[in-house]
């Protein structure tokens, strides 16, 4: 069975998508892993920069996405097809296959507001969380690894794709702002669990957007470091970087080293991916 892994953050901007989608090529490009990509942000930027705007575009029309298996649930319908949603070999570095994707939905933020009306009209916290994860598991016997892409709350979609998850990373800037946050996705995790009754396991905090020469950032990293609380700060810090930024545009590259920068950026993902195939082998 694949080990899957959520990435959370509350904070918008921290890289979240790009550290999920770059951990994808790398497992299947470095270390030979066949990943499943599942997009539950309904910014849907991990499904255009994987796919692009305009495949997406055709497949929203068509009711391909995540959304349609939301509706379904609020529903009681069946509209929803996993072969003609589910997209093959979405890295766009030339050569590299292995990597799929369920793509999202500008309309999951009205579906959104119908599942949580939903879990209300039953009261009932457990209601529709197990959706995602029983639509996936004809295909989740296929793959290495599932990555989720959450969204930035802690609400009904986020809670689908916790509910299959095995553990969890949650990507930040090393700022006081952007890790505010972590301790409220670390109880809600844990309220979750006990929910559900089966635990979820934190993998780490991954260090993004990372700028040595900054005082603050090298002080918040040693705070995160020493803070109890924290399972681990996963080593490979992402820097701060104009390529690893443009890596979030839908563009085909020839290599990773040319997509994710030959100045240390490649090999800072490479050491990420490496770690977590050795957490997810210790811990999940």
């Amino acid at each position: 069975m694949p080990a899957v892994i959520a990435t959370i953050s509350l904070k918008g901007g921290v890289g979240k998508t790009t550290v999920t989608a770059g951990l994808a090529d790398l497992l299947a490009g470095e270390f030979g892993r066949r990943v499943l990509l599942i997009d539950l942000d309904s910014q849907i930027n991990l499904t255009t920069m994987m796919i692009g705007e305009d495949a997406w575009l055709r497949l929203n029309a068509a009711g391909h996405t995540l959304a349609t298996l939301f509706a379904d649930a609020v529903d009681g319908t069946a509209e929803f097809s996993l072969a003609d949603t589910l997209v093959h070999n979405v890295s766009t570095v030339t050569g590299l296959g292995g990597i799929d994707l369920i793509p999202s939905s500008l309309d999951l933020i009205e579906v959104t507001e119908e599942l949580s009306a939903l879990r209300v009209r039953r009261d009932d916290t457990g209601a529709a969380v197990g959706v995602l994860r029983d639509a996936v598991a004809p295909i989740a016997g296929e793959y290495d690894f599932i990555l989720i892409d959450c969204p930035p709350t802690m609400g009904p979609i986020t809670l689908n794709g916790l509910a299959m998850a095995d553990g969890y990373l949650i990507p930040t800037i090393p700022d006081v702002l952007s890790t505010y946050g972590i301790p409220q996705v670390q109880r809600y995790v844990r309220r979750f669990c006990d929910e559900i009754d089966r635990p979820i396991v934190e993998l780490g905090v991954v260090i993004t957007k990372y700028r040595a020469a900054s005082a603050l950032h090298r002080d918040t990293v040693h705070r995160l470091r020493r803070d109890p609380t924290i399972a681990h700060v996963l080593p490979g810090y992402i820097a701060e970087s104009t390529t690893v930024a443009a890596a979030a545009g839908h563009s085909r590259h020839a290599s990773l080293r040319a997509k994710y920068g030959t100045h240390g950026q490649f090999d800072q993902f490479r050491e990420l991916a490496r770690t977590v195939l050795t957490e997810a082998a210790d811990k999940l």
